[in-house]
């Protein structure tokens, strides 16, 4: 089948942008293999109209007005590869075999995360940890919440955090580097308690925290924080083809999703490479597929 663009990836981005593109007359293959990053969360919020809606639901109705346009083809099954074709162009396989031809290629398959290796993390997360402030902080307000980040970024998320609750525990899991002296001082100031000891086991249950245990046998009573994951690309292709990426692991792109490399674009958390907000990720593949048709457009008007 030939169609004039690709997108692997059925999350925000890549429905956004094959909605976009549907109504620009475009000819779309849309590849999702229906394994979201954020398969545990519960609800979406900060989406206008649909703050509180499950992922599922959300990404139900999304197909749904996606499949309302004809030229539009989903294909449900994961991508196995992609090469470049010599006269321009890309060509795709699926995982059963399938061959798929288009001029265009976008990549929306977003990031995969690896949880700090803590036990009881696993459990716990998506239902009272979270990575985000800005979607779940809400409903965590004024409660006793954990700051779990054993990299750099434990200073501003614990920051971020001190918005939504004054009653905070910093943990560097034993990652003495995490916090400057100056940073420690910084959180002292504002009351934040931050604990350097490793996490013997984040206690709680049916999905919900009850306390910290650290590994000499101290205990702090918690009800649900925020956990920085390790991020990486789900899917290999952008580095295959040769896409340049950011210091953080994210497709490098423009203003409107296009990568160095000629006819392939990016769009969602696989360019930005931190979870953003579902709206956002829905607005950067509407961006990238308004640059996509520009570019079927001036493509078209220059071989007449």
């Amino acid at each position: 089948m030939d169609a004039e663009c690709a997108i692997i990836g059925g999350g925000p981005a890549g429905l956004s942008a094959a909605l976009v593109l549907g109504r620009a007359r475009r000819r779309v293959l849309l590849f999702d293999d229906h394994k979201p990053r954020n398969a545990v969360t519960r609800h979406t919020h900060g989406f206008i109209t649909r703050d509180g809606v499950s992922p599922q639901e959300l990404r139900r109705l999304a197909r749904e007005d996606v499949a309302r346009y004809p030229n539009v083809y989903a294909v449900d099954r994961q991508v196995g590869s992609v090469s470049p074709l010599g006269g321009g162009g890309f060509l795709l396989r699926d995982s059963a075999g399938a061959a798929y031809r288009a001029r265009k290629l976008l990549l929306a398959t977003g990031l995969k995360e690896t949880l700090p290796d803590i036990p009881g993390a696993s459990s716990l997360y998506g239902r009272s940890l979270f990575n985000c402030p800005y979607c779940d902080g809400w409903e965590l307000r004024d409660q006793p919440l954990v700051v779990i980040a054993e990299g750099s970024n434990a200073f501003s998320l614990a920051r971020l955090a001190y918005q939504w609750s004054r009653d905070l525990l910093v943990c560097t899991n034993g990652q003495a580097r995490s916090l400057s002296g100056g940073e420690r001082q910084a959180l002292a100031g504002r009351g934040i308690a931050v604990a350097q000891r490793r996490i013997a086991e984040l206690v709680g249950t049916n999905g919900q925290l009850r306390s910290v245990r650290f590994d000499d046998g101290t205990e702090s009573p918690r009800t649900g924080g925020f956990l920085s994951p390790y991020w990486r690309q789900a899917s290999p292709f952008g580095e295959r083809l040769g896409c340049a990426m950011s210091e953080q692991g994210g497709i490098v792109t423009d203003g409107m999703g296009r990568t160095n490399v000629p006819g392939i674009y990016a769009a969602g958390d696989t360019a930005v490479i931190a979870p953003a907000q579902t709206a956002m990720a829905a607005g950067e593949g509407s961006r990238a597929a308004i640059g996509i048709n520009s570019d079927l457009v001036r493509e078209d008007f220059g071989a007449r």
